[in-house]
């Protein structure tokens, strides 16, 4: 549907409200489909209640819808079906199929069939067909080692939802984050080949980028984001070619992960110290009765010293002096760590 189909239907929705009719409601598989101008199309008939929107998606709602129309909306997260949903399911079938009840089909093992199929009841029929229909031995005992030969017969897995999807870009994260550029090259084809969604790729090489590059290489933030942009205002196949150069190029870049330290650091501390109050010096004052309080007092602007630095206490009391940040053993950190050490003494840099 277009944006034509989305205006139509709520226009329809419009009219029968007028005769008291209960409030439609519009179903949208795949509403992460739709663009920014379809799901805007949507936001003032849900918010006059014009249509009850249910929308379904295989993708993280925070990332393909928009943010107007996700506030208007509760989010229920469906998760996966448990082993106990799946072996229920498996005897049911077992049971009730009219090829598969004539097989004498005994489960010596079914950790296989429950992990590759993620917890999806579909998959999991689908693994079970395929297993049987290639193995003709009666009595079929089916192993986890027969369901892994089965498959690796049949197909080149790849289940962008499945154990694969999490395996490969383990893999590809880990190659980058190793400097090896051939094995993040490799991994990302079979991504794509895979019929993996770029944009997730390529959110994860932002990730990616802060989290083990940061200050070592800032500009390789700045590539990621403007890779992510790119695929999507161009799409595949062509998509592949930014990827693949950011891929490489995070992959050859010197590696830090001292910020991702470093804000763990500060996390743990603000969970064992909880709200410590602000200084009072370095408290915004606009009000007069805040001035009296003691707030702004004391604070120096650091651009009436040299160097444009002063030397001031800007954590709370209880925790002054405490070093959160450690620079990484890299050119630019090392350079951060000089610089540091000159008006930072106290931190011992």
């Amino acid at each position: 549907s277009g944006l034509k189909e989305v205006r139509a239907v709520i226009a329809k929705a419009a009219n029968q409200n007028l005769f008291s009719v209960k409030t439609p409601i519009l179903f949208i598989d795949e509403i992460h489909r739709f663009n920014k101008g379809q799901q805007d199309a949507l936001l003032g008939a849900v918010e006059d209640g014009t249509i009850v929107l249910i929308g379904a998606t295989t993708e993280n709602p925070s990332f393909e819808v928009n943010s107007p129309l996700l506030s208007r909306c509760q989010v229920f997260v469906l998760k996966e079906l448990s082993v106990n949903n799946l072996d229920l399911l498996l005897k049911k079938v077992i049971e009730s199929d009219k090829i598969l009840k004539e097989r004498n089909i005994i489960f010596k093992e079914k950790e296989a069939l429950f992990r590759y199929s993620g917890g999806d009841a579909r998959k999991l029929l689908n693994l079970i067909e395929i297993v049987i229909t290639n193995n003709n031995t009666n009595p079929l005992e089916i192993t986890n080692q027969l369901v892994k030969d089965s498959l690796q017969e049949n197909i080149s897995i790849y289940d962008k939802n499945g154990e694969q999807h999490y395996d490969i870009i383990s893999a590809f994260i880990k190659s980058i984050r190793g400097s090896d550029p051939n094995a993040a090259v490799y991994w990302l084809a079979r991504m794509l080949k895979g019929g993996e969604d770029p944009l997730f790729i390529a959110r994860r090489m932002v990730i990616l980028a802060a989290e083990d590059i940061g200050l070592a290489n800032p500009n390789a933030l700045l590539l990621a984001q403007s890779t992510f942009s790119a695929v999507q205002q161009i799409g595949l196949p062509e998509g592949r070619i930014p990827l693949s150069e950011c891929a490489i190029y995070l992959a050859t870049s010197q590696k830090s992960n001292s910020a991702y330290l470093a804000i763990d650091n500060a996390t743990t501390l603000v969970e064992e110290m909880g709200d410590l109050s602000v200084p009072l010096h370095i408290r915004n004052a606009p009000t007069k009765l805040m001035k009296d309080l003691g707030y702004h007092d004391g604070y120096k602007y650091a651009h009436d010293y040299p160097k444009h630095f002063v030397d001031l206490e800007f954590l709370p009391e209880e925790i002054k002096g405490r070093k959160l940040y450690e620079p990484a053993d890299n050119k630019r950190e090392e350079e951060l760590r000089i610089r540091m050490r000159e008006y930072w003494k106290k931190y011992d840099y």
